[in-house]
């Protein structure tokens, strides 16, 4: 369930966000030569999240190779009572490190950067995240997505398990 692709092409109801643009540089015989690189996270707000990252001569290219990209990579996340995660989770991209904790109803997104962004877009209203080790915003944000990812639901572990949720 939480690793579940979503099929993007009924609805296109999707919000998006830029995470973060850079100028990066080729250096050639010949010179320097630069591009853009840009990440852009895309949700509808009630469980749908995906990351995209895209490069061009031109910023407002790269933004919409990213937002391309993000489309096509839209998860499925569970939510609790359609506000918070089921437990907490703590995974790495990189040397980015992020933690997500569920948080009690009407604390709110307490989240900073990327990981407020992508936290947002996927519909969670009450988590507390902290990011450890890098800050890099494109590793942060796909660390976040990946604890995200993560969450399991009591139903899905006892469908997992072939028991009843009341016999966890």
């Amino acid at each position: 369930m939480a690793k579940e692709k979503f099929d993007n092409k009924k609805s296109n109801m999707l919000e998006e966000k830029v995470i973060s643009i850079s100028r990066v540089t080729k250096v050639t015989r010949g010179g320097r030569s630069f591009r853009f690189s840009a990440t852009v996270a895309v949700g509808n707000r009630k469980g749908l999240v995906g990351i995209g990252t895209g490069k061009a001569n031109e910023v407002p290219e790269a933004i919409k190779k990213a937002l391309q990209a993000a489309n096509k990579s839209v998860y499925k996340i569970a939510l609790v009572d359609n506000r918070t995660i089921p437990h907490e989770a703590t995974c790495k991209v990189g040397r980015a490190v992020v933690l997500i904790k569920p948080a009690k109803e009407g604390r709110g997104i307490i989240a900073g950067g990327a990981a407020r962004a992508v936290l947002e877009l996927a519909g969670v209203k009450d988590v507390v995240a902290k990011s450890l080790g890098s800050s890099t915003q494109v590793n942060v944000a796909k660390a976040t997505l990946k604890a995200l990812m993560s969450q399991r639901t009591k139903e899905h572990i006892a469908e997992l398990r072939g028991k009843k949720v009341e016999e966890l």
